[in-house]
């Protein structure tokens, strides 16, 4: 799914999208980098049973959170949903309405749970609904903080994180539930999630762009033409899309505690106040169940049906996906060739695809980062394919359990892929692209349709020339759980482990 794995090998990371020493010893090393060469995870959903975030110094010790200066053999990302953050002891009358509204709802506020399609009544939620979340009115189990611990082994994982939850425990902290996540590799090097699809292609690419690219030390990463986004748009308080510093949480303390945090003001803020976000984000996190055998034995049943020569199970999931199973990019000729042994990336729809004769206009790939295909004419390609660019999400996710050894038969296990995205405007990025691209019956020209991958169960057209072909998809992914977390900066870290 494009809902994206991290590559193993992220060539991206290299030049570290121009950013000085000083900036990426702030930033956390997930944002960078997603450790692709750490092929075992551990998310670690935590529970803060006293309050105050003196635990922060206990997990120090024993898993530091890891910034984005360097390579090492164990790393360590942490966020917080928001009940989280009050459990550390912030103000819920003067320090949370300085986060972003979407953060402060959570991702289970009624309204936004409709416009995210996680209901039950479409199918896309696991019977009985979600199982956590950060609010205890929404979901049975609550979750404050989000702990991820990567390792290059199983045995030194499973060793590692007894020495971190023997190290918590005393300090008031419990163990909600845990997910362990892998990129195991095929034989081909490549990493699939569990329909069997190669994954993580197509990820936005930070540059620096406004006063940014002048902090000293930094340098010019030259702009991706075709996945370019500015630096706020995963970052904040960088410069982001819409020509302006990506907003932040900015609080307000006496001036002997902003003293003792002289790093919460890269940006100037004012006197007594910390920027708390500067080099933070909001990490969308989102626990997706795959329902394996019943999406390949569904596309068998649709091929049947059609009864076109060709046309089998596999032919339907490429285009449902929009690549072929090794990542290949659908196009009117077949697919696109791979360049430098990777998927070719730099492809626009209008030009390539117009009509979605190849890669099917309402498949997932093309909603999730339609590019320029939404333009209606040449002269909107450029603007409708910048506006497209305003919505990326970076993602970091993960897939989670055994890979399934028949694909027609349902052995009861679970597996999945836990979803996670960065970004800066939860509502622009992450919601928008579920809401208006993904969920949207009209999208494209198309009508009574939505994603079908991810989507509820429903039609699904693919076009060809004279006719176009329509098959029922059933709903293939489930949600399990999730919400919307704050993954601050390693300086606004160290001012929370200070809270009481």
């Amino acid at each position: 799914m494009d809902q994206g794995l991290v590559i193993p090998e992220d060539t991206r990371d290299a030049t570290k999208w121009g950013l000085s020493p000083r900036q990426l010893g702030r930033i956390q090393g997930l944002v960078v980098s997603g450790f692709g060469h750490l092929p075992v995870t551990r998310a670690l959903f935590l529970k803060l049973d006293r309050p105050g975030g003196g635990w922060l110094k206990a997990l120090e010790k024993v898993a530091p959170i890891t910034p984005a200066t360097g390579r090492l053999n164990r790393s360590t990302a942490i966020a917080f949903t928001c009940a989280g953050l009050k459990r550390l002891g912030f103000s819920d009358t003067a320090d949370i309405p300085a986060f972003a509204l979407p953060f402060r709802e959570g991702m289970h506020q009624p309204d936004r749970r409709r416009r995210l399609g996680d209901e039950e009544k479409n199918g896309t939620v696991i019977p009985g609904g979600p199982l956590w979340s950060g609010d205890p009115a929404a979901t049975p189990q609550t979750v404050h903080v989000l702990l991820l611990l990567y390792a290059a082994d199983e045995a030194d994982l499973a060793d590692w994180c007894a020495q971190v939850m023997a190290t918590l425990e005393p300090a008031g902290v419990s163990l909600v539930r845990h997910l362990d996540l892998s990129l195991r590799l095929d034989p081909d090097g490549r990493a699939r999630e569990h329909f069997g699809f190669a994954d993580g292609f197509s990820q936005p690419v930070p540059y620096l762009a406004g006063p940014d690219s002048a902090d000293p030390g930094g340098g010019h990463a030259a702009r991706d033409p075709w996945h370019g986004v500015p630096m706020g748009e995963v970052l904040m308080s960088y410069t982001n899309a819409h020509d302006e510093a990506a907003p932040a949480p900015i609080v307000q303390r006496p001036a002997d505690i902003a003293a003792k945090h002289p790093d919460l003001k890269p940006g100037g803020a004012p006197e007594g106040f910390l920027d708390l976000g500067a080099d933070g984000s909001y990490l969308v996190v989102r626990e997706l169940r795959q329902e394996v055998a019943a999406f390949w034995n569904s596309l068998d049943v649709a091929a049947r049906t059609l009864g076109c020569p060709g046309i089998d199970a596999d032919w339907l999931a490429d285009r449902i996906v929009g690549r072929e199973h090794d990542g290949d990019l659908l196009c009117p000729a077949g697919a696109h060739k791979t360049v430098n042994g990777q998927p070719a990336n730099a492809v626009g729809f209008f030009r390539e695809d117009f009509h979605g004769l190849g890669c099917p206009l309402g498949s997932h790939v093309r909603r999730a980062n339609p590019r320029d295909g939404l333009a209606a004419t040449e002269a909107d390609r450029s603007a409708l394919f910048n506006a497209a660019n305003n919505h990326r999400i970076l993602r970091r996710g993960r897939k989670y359990g055994e890979t399934i050894a028949n694909r027609l038969e349902d052995d009861g296990k679970e597996r999945g892929l836990l979803f996670m995205c960065l970004n800066t405007d939860i509502v622009r990025q992450f919601e928008f692209i579920q809401q208006t691209w993904l969920l949207n019956r009209n999208f494209a020209g198309l009508y009574g349709e939505t994603d079908p991958l991810l989507g509820p169960k429903g039609p699904f057209t693919i076009p060809k020339d004279p006719l176009r072909l329509k098959v029922e998809v059933e709903t293939y992914v489930k949600m399990v759980g999730g919400d919307y977390f704050f993954l601050p900066s390693l300086p606004a870290l160290k001012f929370m482990a200070d809270l009481t």
